[in-house]
């Protein structure tokens, strides 16, 4: 069996923390492998210190870094690990020629992943595992599976596994919840998607927290990256209530544990919405362009709302979209929708909450 595996996952941080769930499949199974994993820098903490991961692989992806020097040099590292085997879960061709040249004698890559789409990279491995099932009515973190589960003839599944909680980052929570007013919940808000088709409407939110607010004794903020910090803003600019905002201060481990520590999240579909679900954090997440069936939270504490309008998914620019600006796949999720689903996570709130 093969002892020494290398995983290539450069795709963006939701994705990195669904992939893990083939990882922890291949652990359960093959308790000796040593897994390595090959990421993006940006996304390099989810995986770090990662309990089914032993090694992690930084692919820089800079226009400076596409020198001949740097990919060999790249060969050169990935030899000289002696991998046995090669499991692209991105189907990515700069992972597949660098597992090619580096002479991974077995190298592994699915038939399809993100899209229908046929790809020549495919003649660049010796095993392709056909996925047949409708990648949009099948959780992403299956189709990870499958790719595994195919390979290695297994039948079970696993669940997504995220980083480790540091003291540094329970030290970081510690001092930001310091600026929280003293309250019985704590209720996190992630309000910017990755574009404009999935970020559920400022005006909304803004109904939402508020309504919140008068029904509950909770301190509320906001997290996200640098970039969302201006548009965090705004947002609390229509709340007529304290929100602190955290976004840029807080690392992805950071915000493993201040979802940890949180009551309830309410949330767009982004990479910290996965983060969240590997808590098991109550949470309420929105839906736009993206469905549902495939990429809501594996927790059996969400709740995902989407108004299914029949061209979802889409991948149109914001001002394609036939109901800009007002899309309606955003629009007729109802802030009462998202406060019954808060509500029911609540459940009811009395002293034991």
């Amino acid at each position: 069996m093969y002892k020494n595996i290398l995983v290539s996952a450069l795709v963006n941080l939701g994705d990195v923390v669904l992939t893990t769930s083939a990882l922890a499949l291949i652990k359960k199974h093959f308790p000796d492998a040593r897994i390595t994993m090959m990421v993006k820098r940006v996304v390099s903490e989810a995986v770090l210190n990662n309990p089914v991961v032993d090694d992690v692989i930084i692919l820089d992806y800079r226009a400076k870094e596409r020198s001949l020097s740097k990919i060999f040099s790249a060969v050169k590292d990935i030899r000289r690990r002696h991998f046995d085997l090669f499991i692209s879960l991105d189907r990515k061709s700069r992972a597949a020629l660098l597992a090619l040249l580096a002479g991974i004698p077995k190298r592994v890559v699915p038939s399809k992943v993100f899209d229908q789409k046929k790809s020549l990279v495919t003649t660049l491995f010796t095993d392709v595992i056909e996925i047949e099932h409708d990648l949009d009515r099948t959780l992403q973190a299956q189709t990870y599976q499958t790719i595994v589960r195919k390979f290695f003839g297994l039948d079970d599944e696993a669940q997504p596994v995220f980083a480790r909680i540091t003291d540094q980052s329970r030290s970081t929570v510690d001092r930001l919840f310091e600026r929280l007013p003293s309250a019985r919940l704590k209720i996190a808000l992630c309000v910017k998607g990755t574009f404009e088709l999935k970020t559920y409407p400022k005006e909304y939110f803004a109904r939402v927290v508020d309504e919140l607010r008068a029904e509950y004794d909770a301190a509320f903020f906001i997290v996200g990256a640098p970039n969302d910090r201006s548009y965090a803003d705004e947002v609390i600019g229509l709340i007529g209530t304290t929100v602190e905002n955290f976004c840029g201060e807080t690392s992805l481990i950071d915000l493993a544990e201040i979802f940890n520590r949180s009551d309830l999240l309410i949330t767009v579909d982004t990479g910290a919405t996965h983060i969240a679900a590997t808590t098991g954090v109550r949470m309420v997440v929105m839906y736009g362009c993206t469905p549902v069936e495939r990429w809501r939270p594996i927790n059996p504490n969400a709740i995902a709302l989407s108004s299914n309008e029949p061209c979802c998914p889409c991948s149109v620019k914001p001002e394609q979209c036939p109901s800009h600006p007002k899309p309606n796949c955003l629009y007729h999720v109802e802030p009462q929708q998202v406060l019954d689903a808060c509500r029911q996570l609540i459940g009811g709130y009395d002293e034991n909450v």
